[in-house]
């Protein structure tokens, strides 16, 4: 009977957030005119003024559990809401594992003969301390970088692999420095084409030192 009843629920489960709302006012909701549907898992449930909040997969709650959300918002006394509380915070929410996707800053166009040289600084050392082994890369200059001095980012699905130097580094510590900071991250780049990890273990070491650089950064970009 549980089952059946289990099943009716999810046969009339509301499919949008004015279906929900409508049926949160069916179970007692009150001063709430407008719902938005959520996939924070930090916050399941909230509301300010007139604006309601839930995550998406109250979609599919039980009765029980969709009039603990109106009672959360609408409840008379403290203890009711704070029952309702406990049992919205044991609701279980699926993990959203769907990939997200970074956005990369966009290039300022007064960074493009910076980019320029940088990139054929990049063809320069791959054919001197790496042999040629190295494939042509996109290379940036980030406003945005405050305390690092560069990365190297490794392909995704929609991106390709690219090389990231700090403005701010090149303007405060000047064409050597970032060079080296360019290696280092070419080793970065070494370590992801010969299909093993990026990070700054044994093997990275090994190869810095190999090509002459440091195996970490010895300058901070706020100085």
């Amino acid at each position: 009977m549980r089952e059946s009843v289990e099943q009716l629920e999810l046969a009339f489960a509301p499919r949008t957030s004015e279906e929900l709302l409508s049926r949160l006012a069916d179970y007692g909701l009150r001063g709430i005119t407008s719902l938005r549907l959520t996939r924070n898992r930090a916050t399941m449930v909230s509301y300010r003024g007139s604006a309601l909040r839930v995550h998406r997969a109250f979609l599919n709650a039980p009765s029980d559990v969709l009039h603990a959300i109106a009672t959360f918002v609408s409840g008379r006394t403290r203890a009711e809401r704070a029952a309702a509380r406990r049992l919205l915070l044991a609701y279980p929410a699926p993990r959203d594992d769907r990939p997200r996707r970074a956005r990369r800053e966009p290039r300022h166009p007064d960074d493009a003969p910076a980019e320029a040289r940088l990139t054929a600084a990049h063809h320069a050392l791959n054919a001197e301390r790496f042999a040629g082994m190295l494939h042509p890369i996109s290379i940036r200059v980030s406003r945005r970088l405050k305390s690092r001095l560069g990365y190297y980012r490794v392909s995704t699905a929609h991106e390709p692999p690219e090389i990231v130097i700090s403005r701010r580094h090149l303007r405060r510590h000047g064409w050597t420095e970032a060079l080296a900071t360019l290696v280092h991250e070419m080793v970065h780049q070494w370590q992801d084409e010969r299909g093993g990890p990026v990070d700054h273990g044994r093997v990275f070491r090994a190869k810095a030192r190999e090509v002459g650089v440091p195996a970490a950064a010895r300058r901070a970009v706020t100085q």
